[in-house]
């Protein structure tokens, strides 16, 4: 194929963040291989197949999108299953992070998988013989912390989407090689985690530990408090963390200290699982403010508008059919 500036579908390199290189996967036997091609701006993806044996090259299916292609977070969500003759893809294309399921041969869609409201963030493993994925997803339990990871199984065809994880809280997942087991580790900004194991239906097998904070309390520690705001909007509600100091006097009146950083790739709290210290969100605290961070519109984890406003028309492409060894 003529040459390919090759990008990530997460980040401007072939390895995001650390990991290997991403956006590629073999056929079991080595005899093809699956990648997907980004372009400089990030605004369209080709996913295509190559022959090891002949180096032809199939282009499969194509999408643009308006602002900025995503294909999860922190982790690359599209899946080649050759045994099947399928691909699991990605989308924000209705304004959730969703997964679809699309012919290998002709390109062509064959069904949404996942809905909103809420996003699936990260797929973490497939079970082809049973055709069920199984996902963290953010979102899609009502009157709960958007930013609440949890976990979720579903077929294929989408039915029978389940909620593995049932606590009101951030669920930090591990899955065993063979997917029959995944170890639990759950908390919230001011709950300590508890650890189990969970088979693959959600029951639980065995707790593992819990997070003893007494020595923490005992040198005085305090937990942030969850906020909730209206947007500039005056519509869309904005959750994040608010600290005070630990010898706080309701009677006084204390300055403000909103700590922002505004970007794509992250929110200005972080993750909702428990911690000792938030940065020195604390630490400013004790110097008499009352310090916020807010995940405000611009940050990652909520609809692709939120993240990026102003939403245009997505094209999705399918190339012509043409045979596959």
């Amino acid at each position: 194929m003529p040459p390919d500036q090759h990008r990530s579908t997460l980040c401007d390199d072939v390895a995001c963040r650390g990991t290997n290189w991403v956006d590629v996967e073999w056929s079991p036997d080595g005899s093809h291989l699956a990648f997907v091609s980004t372009s400089r701006d990030h605004k369209q993806e080709w996913l295509r197949v190559a022959d090891t044996a002949t180096g032809e090259v199939r282009e499969v299916m194509s999408e643009t999108a308006p602002k900025f292609f995503e294909s999860g977070n922190d982790k690359v969500n599209w899946h080649y299953l050759p045994k099947s003759n399928e691909i699991l893809w990605f989308s924000e294309r209705d304004d959730w992070g969703n997964m679809y399921l699309y012919d290998l041969t002709t390109g062509q869609l064959k069904n949404q998988i996942t809905h909103g409201p809420g996003n699936v963030t990260q797929v973490l493993y497939v079970d082809e013989r049973t055709r069920t994925i199984y996902f963290v997803g953010v979102g899609k339990e009502a009157d709960r912390d958007p930013y609440f990871q949890h976990f979720y199984s579903v077929h294929f065809d989408g039915t029978g989407q389940t909620l593995l994880t049932p606590e009101n809280a951030d669920h930090n997942i591990k899955v065993s090689q063979d997917g029959h087991y995944f170890v639990d580790s759950y908390s919230t900004p001011t709950q300590p985690q508890t650890a189990v194991v969970r088979s693959s239906d959600g029951k639980l097998v065995m707790e593992v530990a819990k997070q003893d904070i007494s020595k923490l309390l005992a040198y005085g520690w305090v937990p942030p408090m969850p906020i909730e705001v209206k947007a500039r909007d005056e519509k869309t509600d904005l959750y994040g963390l608010m600290f005070k100091p630990s010898n706080f006097d309701s009677s006084k009146k204390y300055p403000i200290v909103n700590n922002v950083y505004p970007g794509p790739q992250i929110g200005s709290c972080g993750s909702r699982e428990f911690m000792a210290a938030h940065r020195d969100m604390q630490s400013l605290a004790e110097l008499g403010f009352i310090v916020v961070c807010i995940d405000g519109m611009g940050t990652p984890f909520r609809t692709k508008t939120f993240t990026r406003p102003t939403l245009a028309t997505w094209e999705i492409t399918r190339f012509p059919t043409r045979s596959v060894a």
